[in-house]
């Protein structure tokens, strides 16, 4: 066997060698990042969610899990925030003055958000828990009024909320449905759970 056959076959099984260990780093490092991710026990006992709003458009709602409960992130067109303050008289608390819950001070507001075109609420009903059904198109449709503006309809007992999340008058559910403490970290980075910076 000459010296270039064997430096040959050194190579072939020093790169094999390296392939494989290179793979082997990169199953090894996988759990080990991936643990810097809040885990599936931390998540329902409380720790933020991140959420990427990049991509919501105008008038689509997306939903996200925190504490075990779905949360709402609705991106509002300019003309259903304009409609907002023209229901006030027909809610049961138009401005977030009921306690049953803390409502944060930056949702104390006609939008109930921090930034109007964005309305973030957790999606549980205040009367016994269930998870209202979207009816954001406004006008007539089965068990609503003729003069609908958009909201959600809580199929088990007939409550109404606005697309704020305000409780209609003379409707079972006690209150608005609940704004969960959340902070901007960026124009398309959500963080919901916390809001205070570190």
């Amino acid at each position: 066997m000459s010296n270039s056959t064997v430096d040959a076959s050194k190579r072939t099984w020093l790169i094999t060698s390296s392939c494989v260990g290179a793979v082997g780093a990169g199953f090894v490092a996988v759990p080990f990042v991936s643990s810097f991710q809040p885990s599936e026990r931390a998540k329902a006992a409380g720790a933020p969610v991140e959420v990427d709003i990049s991509a919501l458009q105008p008038g689509q709602k997306m939903t996200v899990e925190w504490r075990g409960k779905p949360v709402w992130i609705l991106r509002r067109t300019p003309e259903q925030v304009a409609a907002l303050p023209k229901l006030d008289n027909e809610l049961a608390d138009p401005k977030s003055q009921r306690t049953a819950y803390p409502t944060p001070d930056y949702a104390r507001n006609e939008a109930r958000s921090i930034k109007p075109e964005y309305f973030v609420a957790v999606g549980i009903c205040t009367h016994l828990g269930c998870s209202p059904t979207d009816k954001l198109q406004p006008g007539p449709q089965p068990s609503l009024p003729d003069d609908w503006q958009g909201g959600f309809l809580c199929p088990c007992h007939g409550s109404t909320f606005d697309l704020a999340g305000r409780v209609y008058k003379n409707k079972p559910a006690p209150d608005n449905l609940e704004v969960p403490p959340h902070m901007y970290m960026t124009d398309t980075r959500l963080l919901i759970g916390e809001d205070k910076k570190a």
